[in-house]
């Protein structure tokens, strides 16, 4: 962490809502594609920014070290992803069609984008999550352990089989479409 990001950390964690402020823009990208790439869709993971965004804001002052600001702010993201995957569980699932249209059209290939999606939504939670902190937030293992309070030998397990399961995925899928 940059010492000028470090500052705006110390000064959020005594209060100054302009340094949380200027965090969350800082960071706001990874975020929204942290909560997206749990909950799958714009507005589910706009309401998580939101509110995980509230949450870290009223209890920032509990962040021993404002290093870890990302890490502790990410750990909240996939908190309040989950209560809302856990909330639509209990709703009918959108068809294929309606989830290959929410992805945002920004990605430069778009099939791939939605491929990786989607086989990310297969992986068990677990799996998912660790896959997702380690290749997109590029966390290490040890700090993943820390996160998700699990032995390391646990994370590289999951990373192990959540790859696997990403490989068996794009393996299907090559042959269903060639």
């Amino acid at each position: 962490m940059k010492q000028e990001e470090h500052t705006i950390v110390k000064k959020a964690i005594k209060g100054n809502k302009k340094a949380f402020e200027q965090l969350i823009k800082q960071h706001y990208e990874q975020i929204y594609r942290t909560a997206y790439l749990y909950v799958h869709n714009e507005a589910d993971a706009l309401d998580v920014v939101q509110e995980a965004s509230y949450q870290a804001f009223t209890s920032i002052h509990s962040l021993k070290n404002p290093e870890f600001f990302m890490t502790w702010f990410t750990k909240i993201i996939i908190r309040y992803s989950g209560k809302v995957l856990e909330k639509r569980s209990k709703v009918v699932p959108l068809t294929d069609e309606i989830l290959l249209n929410e992805v945002p059209a920004a990605k430069p290939d778009r099939e791939e984008s939605i491929l990786i999606l989607h086989a990310l939504s297969q992986l068990k939670e677990n799996y998912r999550t660790v896959l997702i902190l380690f290749y997109y937030h590029d966390y290490s293992i040890k700090t993943i352990s820390q996160m998700l309070k699990l032995p390391e030998g646990t994370v590289k397990t999951y990373l192990s089989r959540g790859k696997d399961a990403l490989k068996k995925y794009y393996m299907g899928e090559e042959q269903s479409h060639g």
